[in-house]
């Protein structure tokens, strides 16, 4: 395989919300309102924000992605589980079964939820042209190197294939620090 590029999006902590709990958050009829958006066609990081509490701390000030998805779920680092008090599993987003909980507190509200904490999966967002051109399959573990200070090789990155994508690897903030890589820099499919 010829060496292919990818631009490189790092994650920081971020939550997303249910309809129904953006409306018990922030009030009845609530809607998010769009600070930017994201690398993915029609994703946005809202302006609204949350804070989170877990058994040992919290968070204040956590994103909120928007559009408001069919289930909550907190998206954090490894690093971060520590601070809040939870033990998240790496999980692909969605993927929130067994999972444990945490309390979302907003200006109008509080919602706890029994399950959505995760840390996310490394993957790579493909449009389903680019993956075919590539030879690249939807949940095919990839091997990735990224060029940063402290150049890495990143095992089983996930493919995510679908012709709503853009071309784009999600890592945390964890991965990216052992790196030294920011949003921006560039990542190479090293094999298939």
């Amino acid at each position: 395989m010829n060496e292919k590029n990818v631009p490189v999006g790092v994650s920081a902590r971020h939550i997303h919300l249910t309809e129904e709990h953006i409306a018990i958050l922030f009030g009845s009829g609530y809607e998010l309102n769009v600070l930017k958006p994201l690398s993915q066609p029609g994703q946005f990081a809202a302006e609204e924000t949350v804070a989170v509490i877990g058994p040992k701390g919290r968070f204040d000030k956590v994103r909120i992605l928007g559009p408001a998805r069919k289930a909550s779920q907190l998206e954090i680092s490894k690093t971060d589980s520590f601070q809040l008090g939870v033990r998240p599993p790496v999980r692909e987003s969605g993927s929130i079964d067994n999972t444990p909980g945490i309390t979302i507190q907003g200006p109008a509200g509080e919602v706890v939820l029994e399950r959505g904490v995760i840390v996310a999966a490394r993957h790579i967002h493909f449009h389903t042209k680019e993956a075919a051109e590539w030879g690249i399959e939807d949940k095919q573990l990839l091997r990735v190197r990224v060029q940063g200070e402290r150049p890495l090789v990143f095992e089983d990155v996930i493919a995510r294939v679908s012709d709503q994508f853009a071309l784009d690897m999600h890592i945390d903030t964890d991965e990216a620090n052992a790196a030294g890589v920011a949003s921006g820099d560039t990542a190479v499919i090293l094999d298939k």
